[in-house]
This record gives C-alpha cells, sequence and structure tokens, in this order.
C-alpha cells in the first residue's frame, strides 16, 4: 500500500494524518489537484501527415481561436457550487460515518467518473450500438463485464453481466419487467424487518413501492423472538401465495440468508430466485460471507456500498433459461430499451476500476476487517446494555432496538448529527412508523476504509452511548411530544445540554481527523 504524500487540508488547515496508508487501497494516494486542461495550453498538431483529399477550404476559414466555450475550473465557472461541495468535503472528513450503505470510494474511480467518458452516448450493448463513435467505449464496457465475472468468482460460459443499470432499484426493477407480467407475484422481505422499498413494500392505506404498484406483492418476516428469517412461515406462505419471484437480500439485516432452503422452497413453487446483493456485494466478491451465486437465478447489486465503487448497478443472471426464459436477452431487453436510453459510461469506467481492485489481496483483507470490526462495535454496544435486533452481526451491520432505552430512532440520530456522527433511523420489528423508528442502522465499512481498527470501534460504540443518554435526557426537557418539538428544542440557542453535545463533538472529531479520507 502507498504512502500518504502530505495532511489534508480543509479550509486552509492541515490536519495529522495517522498511519501511512489508506486501509485497503493499494495504489499509491496523493493529495495533490490535478492542474486543469485549457485549450490554450494545447500545442502542436493533433492529427499528423496529410488528409487523402484536398480540402476546399482555405485554414483561416475552418481554423481560428476557440472563443464561444471558455473552459474554466469549477472554483472559478461557479465559485457557489464549489463552495457547497467544500463545504461537504469538510463534513465528510470531520464526521464519524456510519451509514451502512455509504463509503469513501478511490481518487482513481473518482478520476474515471470525473472524465471524458461522460460526453458520450452508447445506447445498446457492446457491438449493438445505436451511435457510432463507440470503439473504446465498447471495449471498456466489455472489460468492466469480463471483470465482474471474474471478481465474483463466475464462470463467463454459467453467467453472464448487465453493467449498464443506473443503481440498485433501476436493476431490480429491470429484473421484474424481465421475468414478470403484470400483477405476477412476487415475496420479499418486509421493510419494517430489514427490506428494502424496491421488493415490494405496501402498506393496508398505500402500496408504497412501485413494485407494489405494477406487481401483487407478499412479504416474508423475521422470526421477532430471534431476529432471524422465518423460513418455515415463509415456506408456508410461499405455498399459498405461489409467487413467480422470491427475493432474498436486506437493506438492514445484520446476519447471511440460507440461501439452501430458499432454492428448495422457489423450487417447490416454480418460482425464481433473485438475490439482491446491494450491502453485501464487497464481502461476497472476498468470500467473507455465504456465496448467493450458488442458489440464484439471477444477482442484483448496487456498486457504491461494500464494494466500494461509483454509484450504478449490475444485474447478473444465468445464461442457461430458466423456467423457459431466456435471461440474457430478456434482461438486457429491460435494460434497454425497455427501461433506459444511453448508459451512464463515466460510472462504468469507475465501476471497471472499482473491480479490479476488488480481485486485490488488500480488498480482501479491507472485506475481513470491515466483518471483524462490526462484530467488535455489536460485542461493546451489547456490554452497554443495548438490545440488537438478531444479537449481534455476521455482516457489515448492526441494527439496534432502542425502544427498551425509551428512545426512539429519530431523536437519537437527530442528537448523533449534531456530534459529527452520521448514522441513519431505522425500523425495527414491531415498529409502527417508519418516520419516527424504534432502531439505528450502523454500519463498518466507511470508517473501516479510513482505516478505523476494533479499537477505534469500541470507541465508536462509546460515543453513541454517550449520544443516547443525551438524547434521553432532552426528551425529558422538551415540552412538547412530537419530533418537530425535539428537533426544535435541541437545534435552539437555548438548548440546555448544548455544551454537552458540542464536547461530544469536539472528541469526535479529534479521532476521526487522525485518520485520511482516500478520494480528496
Amino acid at each position: 500500500m502507498g504512502t500518504l504524500q502530505q495532511p489534508i487540508s480543509t479550509n486552509g488547515s492541515s490536519f495529522p494524518l495517522k498511519g501511512s496508508s489508506i486501509n485497503g487501497f493499494p495504489q499509491k494516494v496523493k493529495f495533490s489537484l490535478l492542474k486543469p486542461c485549457r485549450s490554450s495550453q494545447l500545442e502542436g498538431s493533433l492529427v499528423s501527415g496529410s488528409p487523402p483529399y484536398s480540402v476546399s477550404a482555405s485554414l483561416p476559414e475552418v481554423g481560428g481561436k476557440w472563443t464561444n466555450f471558455v473552459d474554466y475550473g469549477m472554483s472559478e465557472a461557479d465559485p457557489e457550487v464549489w463552495k457547497i461541495i467544500s463545504k461537504e468535503k469538510e463534513r465528510q472528513f470531520k464526521s464519524l460515518e456510519l451509514i451502512a450503505s455509504e463509503n469513501f470510494t478511490s481518487r482513481a474511480v473518482m478520476e474515471a467518473v470525473g472524465s471524458c467518458l461522460t460526453n458520450k452516448y452508447s445506447e445498446g450493448l457492446p457491438g449493438k450500438r445505436y451511435y457510432g463513435g463507440n470503439e473504446y467505449i465498447d471495449e471498456l464496457e466489455m472489460l468492466c463485464q469480463e471483470r465482474a465475472l471474474e471478481a465474483f468468482h463466475l464462470d463467463g460460459k454459467m453467467w453472464g453481466v448487465n453493467v449498464q443499470p443506473l443503481s440498485g432499484s433501476p436493476a431490480n426493477f429491470e429484473v421484474y419487467t424481465a421475468i414478470l407480467n403484470p400483477h405476477d407475484r412476487i415475496m420479499g422481505l418486509d421493510l419494517p424487518h430489514g427490506g428494502h422499498l424496491s421488493h415490494g413494500f405496501m402498506t393496508p392505506k398505500r402500496r408504497v413501492s412501485g413494485t407494489s404498484i405494477y406487481f401483487e406483492s407478499m412479504p416474508y418476516r423475521l422470526d421477532e423472538s430471534t431476529g432471524l428469517v422465518d423460513y418455515n412461515m415463509l415456506e408456508k406462505t410461499a405455498n399459498l401465495f405461489r409467487p413467480k419471484l422470491i427475493i432474498a437480500g436486506a437493506s438492514a439485516y445484520p446476519r447471511d440468508f440460507d440461501y439452501l432452503r430458499m432454492r428448495k422452497i422457489a423450487d417447490s413453487v416454480g418460482s425464481f430466485l433473485m438475490m439482491d446483493m446491494a450491502h453485501i456485494s464487497g464481502l461476497v466478491a472476498a468470500s467473507v460471507v455465504a456465496d448467493p451465486f450458488e442458489y440464484c437465478d439471477i444477482v442484483t447489486t448496487t456498486t457504491h456500498k461494500s464494494l466500494r465503487g461509483p454509484r450504478g448497478g449490475m444485474i447478473f443472471f444465468k445464461k442457461d433459461p430458466v423456467l423457459g426464459v431466456d435471461l440474457e436477452s430478456a434482461i438486457n431487453n429491460a435494460v434497454f430499451p425497455g427501461l433506459q436510453g444511453g448508459p451512464h459510461n463515466h460510472t462504468i469506467g469507475g465501476l471497471t476500476v472499482c473491480l479490479k481492485h476488488a480481485q486485490s489481496p488488500e480488498f480482501k483483507a479491507y472485506q475481513n476487517k470491515v466483518v471483524s470490526n462490526c462484530r467488535a462495535l455489536a460485542n461493546r454496544l451489547i456490554g452497554l446494555g443495548y438490545k440488537l435486533v438478531s444479537g449481534g452481526s455476521d455482516n457489515h451491520l448492526v441494527l439496534v432496538d432502542l425502544r427498551p432505552m425509551g428512545i426512539d430512532g429519530a431523536r437519537v440520530e437527530k442528537i448523533l448529527d449534531l456530534a459529527s456522527i452520521t448514522l441513519n433511523k431505522n425500523s425495527v420489528p414491531g415498529d409502527k412508523s417508519a418516520l419516527v423508528p424504534g432502531g439505528i442502522r450502523i454500519g463498518s465499512p466507511a470508517m473501516t476504509t479510513r482505516g478505523f481498527t476494533e479499537k477505534e470501534f469500541v470507541a465508536t460504540a462509546d460515543f453513541i452511548h454517550e449520544g443516547v443518554q443525551i438524547a434521553l435526557e432532552a426528551k425529558e426537557l422538551v415540552s412538547g411530544s412530537k419530533l418537530q418539538d425535539f428537533i426544535k428544542f435541541v437545534t435552539s440557542p437555548s438548548f440546555s445540554l448544548r455544551d454537552q453535545v458540542l464536547d461530544l463533538r469536539r472528541r469526535v472529531e479529534a479521532l476521526t481527523t487522525q485518520f485520511p479520507m482516500p478520494g480528496v
């Protein structure tokens, strides 16, 4: 792993950097800025030799100075946006970033995403484009497909992949479009029990997810006594509901899925089995959690969570027909022209870079640290008296049930946010409200990227505990019972616990700013 060249500078101040490398990134990291490219700096001929035919126009008529487009850098072209981005960069650097679906990507990925690839339209697949001029885009996308299969240890004769989805939810809906008809039946993990909106969430009053609008959705749930997926009830419900698609995967489930059991259930009712591995794709690539490809027909993912790439999506599919459906043709056609136009080639470029790194020893070591750090966090929280859904974690996140403490996730999230601790409120089994849920979700990937070890995650649990205590005290002081009353109280100048929050923030930032942030 490379050495750091200089400390990070934020708003004119330099922060000392702990260690000599950015955890999990093998390349050398430099904190110098690339010089902007200006047309005035280009010298010499871009094309050598003589054209094969005569040009009737004289040079002054076709050449001359380029004056109708001035290519300034952002700080000059739009100081207002540049200032906002600078503030966000500072916030990321100083904050204790614990949102389970976020990560810090590399400078190399950012360079690809900010490259000339953003200029090109390329509707269609490699070799079958609607536009011309795609020879290098084809080369890039085929390399991305090749690396995607390699990163997840797949045989290209048995599996294919589409790397064009714009993100995870579009990827999921493209799968539904490919293999389902309107009003076909699906089953996914219920949102309050850790599932994702795109898996078909609905309430008695409203079909919340677009998936539930176009398809008939029946959730499966956790056994609330254990916090684990209730596979027995899933099997019973599937036999009654007869879904055409069963979805594994979650947004806030801290355990592995039993893919073999789900495969047997799917086979018993004649259903497709799909895994949405968006959260754990990096862990799957590093073989530190169970492998969904062994049992599933289709696997979807985002690319920016534990995989640590740009914000995009992928769909993997079996090449042999499944239940009489040619998945390769159906999924590719659902992506384009079904639901998308031109793919985001800059994102595909960043993903290609990310997938190369996902095959490195450093990446596997990083993913093992993600899991060990998460377990250290979970064990410390249990030691502090917190109830964790399922009692622990097998992956990158913990789900904390705050209801036994007498507080909710929304109030705790607000206090921690004021203290530069960034996580999210989250539903837990038995919740009645998604806006004021009973839990918080905490993830380890982002701060592990920055170099946190188990020791720092134990300290993180202590910081969270301190924030919860402040939230409990503030709840007793506020006059109103609504969340808005609480937020108004804790953000007012007269908030009596302000000094405690500021002291917690100072200590949090004293820790986080010791660790470098890649990509800046």
